[in-house]
């Protein structure tokens, strides 16, 4: 603790000292330690909040003047969030990181009715609708406020959405009891989170309000284009040395077939090769009787079966592991997948 903080200390009775050394123990027992704003919460939504956080977060309120002489007495920059200490505010501390507390505190937060007197957080609209009010001198009282509102079939009906008050501007009587009775409840109710710090770093709320699946999404995204370049480039990894052998084995049997090798792994694709040609050049002859008996009446090959892709043999990459484009290079390979051989065994025996 510094010599001021000494001095404070010594002029504050038994009492607010214990509470100090609590408070300090408190932001030193967590990895994530934060100030939180808990204007206009009532007592009992204060205490179900608590509740929620239980297991995951701790809130702890006390006086800001000895939640500063706490902060001090933890030292370094974590002292740097007595800055943030002003108004009703509390300590909040969790071993989870600052991202899913503020998450979690946004997700914890439940509309509330807004009193007169108080600031719009957001543009305050009564919505188009039937208002479910008898007819009577309510439908004054929305068209004062500014709602356009008439009676219509026995009832008040707000013929239109109607921006009643702006946001940063305060809330009158006559439209606090409107919202009332309309059962509009125009602002949320939660803590909000000032600053945190963890990890030698203290963040704002705006630096903590990410959107995780967009985040992960572009995550996933990187490391598919990571992948593709390295697969793409003939770069060997743990992640892409079964594609690379498949890209490989295709390439190779694309070159086998092209160049007519004999090999036993490609005899059936060669066989299949020359049946496709053979039906194609049968199909081409306009008179049968220049064609072997046997060849009388082939059909061609269906369309681009003479020219199938062999790259539709590689192993194709996991959807955990997308890769674009890894046989862009391949040659097309010649085979038509069918029986194979057919014509061709016709023609010579």
């Amino acid at each position: 603790m510094s010599a001021e903080a000494d001095r404070r200390t010594e002029t504050i009775p038994e009492w607010k000292r214990e509470e100090v050394d609590e408070l300090a123990a408190f932001i030193e027992r967590y990895d994530s330690v934060g100030v939180v704003d808990v204007t206009g919460i009532p007592s009992r939504q204060l205490q179900d909040m608590r509740g929620e956080l239980h297991g995951t977060a701790a809130l702890r309120i006390s006086r800001n003047t000895l939640i500063e002489l706490a902060l001090e007495e933890a030292g370094g920059e974590r002292s740097s969030l007595a800055d943030h200490v002003s108004g009703q505010v509390g300590l909040i501390g969790t071993d989870d990181n600052p991202f899913g507390l503020y998450q979690q505190l946004e997700a914890s937060k439940t509309p509330a009715p807004i009193n007169a007197g108080e600031v719009a957080p957001d543009d305050i609209v009564i919505p188009e609708g039937d208002t479910g009010v008898d007819p009577g001198p309510f439908v004054g009282d929305l068209q004062q406020v500014g709602a356009n509102a008439r009676i219509e079939g026995g009832s008040i009906k707000v013929v239109e959405d109607s921006t009643v008050l702006d946001a940063g501007e305060e809330v009158s009587a006559d439209l606090a009891n409107v919202l009332g009775e309309l059962g509009i409840e125009p602002k949320e109710v939660g803590l909000d989170l000032r600053s945190v710090f963890s990890e030698g770093v203290l963040f704002a709320p705006e630096e903590l309000d990410i959107d995780v699946a967009a985040y992960r999404a572009d995550v996933e995204s990187a490391a598919a284009g990571a992948r593709n370049l390295a697969v793409n480039a003939g770069y060997p990894t743990a992640r892409t040395a079964s594609t690379l052998l498949s890209k490989a084995t295709g390439e190779a049997k694309s070159v086998g077939l092209s160049a007519a090798v004999e090999s036993p792994s490609l005899a059936d694709d060669l066989v299949s090769k020359a049946d496709a040609q053979v039906r194609a050049l049968a199909a081409a002859v306009d008179d049968e009787e220049a064609l072997p008996e046997e060849l009388r009446g082939v059909e061609a090959p269906a369309a681009g079966a003479a020219d199938a892709n062999d790259d539709a043999d590689e192993e194709e990459p996991s959807d955990e592991e997308p890769a674009e484009s890894e046989s862009d290079d391949a040659d097309d390979a010649d085979d038509d997948g069918g029986d194979g051989g057919d014509a061709l065994g016709d023609m010579f025996g």
